[in-house]
């Protein structure tokens, strides 16, 4: 058995990868898939990327992107998600802000700098016309973090994914002003080049298994009962995100790579412009 290691979020975005775990898709292929849940997301995931902590990661297309730009050593192996991620942006239930425009010069809790949260801060701004140089944030490292801030008042708003917060909403921890939705498909497979050069067929046995699994993933019966109960939502925010969710087994093409390079470029997240040839594998 080859062990690999590999990182994600703890979401029901990646189901798919524990069910082809706990069924044994990899084993049979001599393959020890260890994965590893990483609630900080993508600015986190992309540091284990540069540090060999880990050789494969499901990261944020934007994050990666930025994180090659600096100089990490990694590539994009194909989209793993090619639907946009709805940000809910979110305040304290007990806030003053009702709208939106109340955010501007307010204080963001962002995961990590480099992470999801904290590049669509930018591109949220930007499409509500305000100065981005005004951004300010305040690290919160998870979900939890984030609730902490917000309550006690360190940061004014949080962007995360929709359906992950909505339990929070349910509850009254968190009222959500609006959604943002990235303007390009949202989740990648992402590999450290060094890891790839050596173990070229090994990768690709991983995603050929992944994709089998992704490609059937929303025939499986009662799958959104499965999704439900295991990550606590309600049956009808799954069935709605199911609605809105489409898992890929491609490489992005290069006018989305183009687009997220400009972006990061335009709100001066990204000091050079690199090339999609940087970032994708063949």
């Amino acid at each position: 058995m080859i062990e690999v290691r590999i990182a994600g979020v703890p979401e029901h975005f990646n189901l798919p990868w524990h069910m082809a775990i706990e069924e044994g898709a990899f084993a049979d292929k001599g393959i020890d898939l260890q994965w590893e849940d990483v609630p900080e997301g993508t600015g986190r995931m992309c540091n284990m990327l540069a540090n060999e902590q880990t050789d494969l990661a499901i990261t944020l297309t934007e994050g990666i992107v930025k994180s090659i730009a600096e100089g990490n050593k990694v590539r994009v192996l194909q989209e793993y998600i090619s639907t946009p991620l709805l940000w809910g942006v979110h305040v304290a239930y007990n806030s003053p802000f009702t709208d939106p425009s109340e955010l501007e010069g307010g204080k963001v809790a962002i995961s990590r700098y480099g992470s999801g949260s904290h590049l669509m801060a930018f591109v949220h701004a930007r499409e509500k016309g305000w100065d981005t140089e005004d951004l300010q944030f305040e690290v919160v490292n998870t979900l939890d973090g984030a609730v902490d801030s917000l309550q006690s008042g360190w940061a004014d708003y949080f962007m995360w994914e929709h359906f992950t917060t909505k339990p929070l909403v349910d509850n009254n921890t968190f009222r959500r002003l609006e959604d943002c939705p990235t303007p390009w498909p949202c989740f990648v497979i992402a590999v450290r080049q060094s890891f790839l050069n050596k173990n070229e067929q090994l990768v690709k046995e991983i995603l050929n298994t992944i994709n089998g699994y992704s490609r059937e993933f929303k025939q499986i019966p009662s799958i959104d009962r499965t999704l439900a109960n295991r990550y606590g939502q309600q049956l009808d925010d799954i069935r709605e995100w199911l609605s809105k969710t489409r898992w890929s087994q491609k490489q992005l093409d290069v006018l989305t790579v183009d687009n997220v390079i400009d972006t990061l470029f335009g709100l001066n997240l990204i000091s050079n412009k690199i090339k999609p040839g940087d970032i994708l594998t063949n």
